[in-house]
């Protein structure tokens, strides 16, 4: 080899990784100064988006969208969860596959079909009690959750309404065997996913009272996430709080801030051999408690009674005339009202079969939401006004081939 092909062959990849370290940069540049105009001369390979840039969540989302068109990359959604830095993404770009845009194949969602409804029910127990005892094998709901490494899109899972109600059983068994009490409050905060539905069911069914936390965007930021909000365990006198893996190592942290926690839990610590249970919910009892985030005073906690909530899904179903023909596609997150009440709520009590993904795909690659309404025939999908700008200002015409919104 002569020594100029020599010094092109080492050369090379430095080349290349100085060229995109300089393409990074800039984008990031020219998002720092649209957003955080004073912050842009600290903008390096090693500028922390957060604390040194001041990127909050969605400036983030409108950074990995703009990097990917940079490179042609489709970027995976652990960008969004774990870069914390230029650096951080210029590895996670590296690995990247070049965008694809099909679908994933996954079949598409059939409705259950028209079916009565629970109007006698008085907790959401008993609804899904009612409808896993006329129904265990109709689908309740297609859960997208872990990554297809060979497709980079979620797997697709189906839950039955039978499958629902026996999982919530361990998790109420195991719940009270390991001593809670009826209207002892449990905190969830876990992603969207399985785990989060039967553990919510599984507390309600316990005789606890359920209390939603929106889980940390990034695991390298637990610690701090779960500090912001031991003033809601506290404010609530929360007993447990079921949560992911990396939680369990702050659990000193938190019974200092929150003296009433005993115990930090998983969903894999909760799967007993289902047992009858002495107490049953009525529907003057707390179905939930659904809390501001604390970040800007005391966190502000609101009573949801069953009653409450079955009078207002049965008006809300009224307004939309929701039927078990429908087909509801949400990203939207658990944790806040219109994901949890209106898309998982609504979609529980009138039988129609619930298309749910994350929040952290829809904004990662905001094509799935109408790729899922289009597969599916999704009739019903509300979102916040941003959604819709976000899909208006950040695809192309060529991410919309194929997709029919017409259902």
């Amino acid at each position: 080899m002569s020594q100029d092909r020599h010094e092109a062959a080492v050369n090379g990849p430095v080349d290349a990784a100085a060229d995109a370290a300089t393409r990074l940069l800039r984008v990031v540049s020219l998002l720092v100064e649209e957003t955080r105009p004073g912050r842009a001369s600290r903008v390096g390979l090693h500028s922390h988006f957060e604390r040194d840039l001041g990127l909050d969540s969605l400036a983030r989302v409108e950074l990995l969208l703009r990097v990917g068109s940079e490179f042609g990359r489709s970027l995976p959604e652990a960008a969004l969860a774990e870069a914390e830095t230029p650096q951080d993404l210029l590895r996670l770009i590296d690995r990247a596959s070049a965008a694809r845009l099909s679908a994933a194949a996954v079949a598409p969602a059939q409705a259950g079909g028209p079916i009565s409804l629970p109007e006698h029910a008085q907790t959401l127990v008993e609804v899904l009690e009612w409808h896993a005892e006329r129904q265990p094998q109709r689908r309740h709901a297609l859960v997208y959750g872990d990554i297809d490494a060979a497709t980079g899109e979620p797997r697709c899972a189906p839950l039955s309404y039978g499958e629902l109600l026996a999982e919530s059983r361990r998790v109420a068994t195991a719940l009270v065997s390991r001593g809670l009490l009826p209207r002892q409050a449990v905190a969830l905060m876990l992603p969207t996913g399985r785990d989060y539905l039967t553990s919510f069911f599984g507390v309600m069914i316990a005789g606890g009272i359920p209390v939603p936390i929106y889980p940390p965007a990034r695991m390298a930021q637990i610690e701090d996430h779960l500090r912001r909000h031991a003033r809601i365990l506290a404010n609530a006198e929360a007993v447990f709080i079921i949560t992911v893996p990396q939680a369990r190592g702050v659990a000193a942290l938190l019974r200092s801030e929150a003296p009433t926690l005993r115990e930090v839990l998983t969903p894999d610590d909760l799967s007993a051999v289902a047992m009858p249970l002495l107490y049953r919910p009525a529907a003057t009892d707390t179905a939930f408690l659904q809390y501001t985030s604390g970040s800007t005073g005391d966190p502000k906690g609101v009573v949801l009674s069953h009653a409450n909530l079955l009078a207002n899904l049965r008006a809300m179903g009224e307004a939309v005339a929701a039927t078990g023909d429908d087909v509801f596609v949400s990203w939207l997150p658990l944790y806040h009202d219109m994901g949890l009440i209106g898309a998982w709520f609504g979609s529980l009590y009138f039988g129609m079969l619930l298309v749910l993904m994350s929040p952290l795909a829809f904004l990662s690659r905001p094509v799935r939401w109408l790729r899922g309404i289009s597969q599916h025939r999704g009739t019903l999908s509300p979102a916040p006004n941003f959604a819709y700008d976000l899909c208006a200002r950040k695809l192309a015409d060529a991410d919309l081939a194929g997709i029919d919104l017409r259902a």
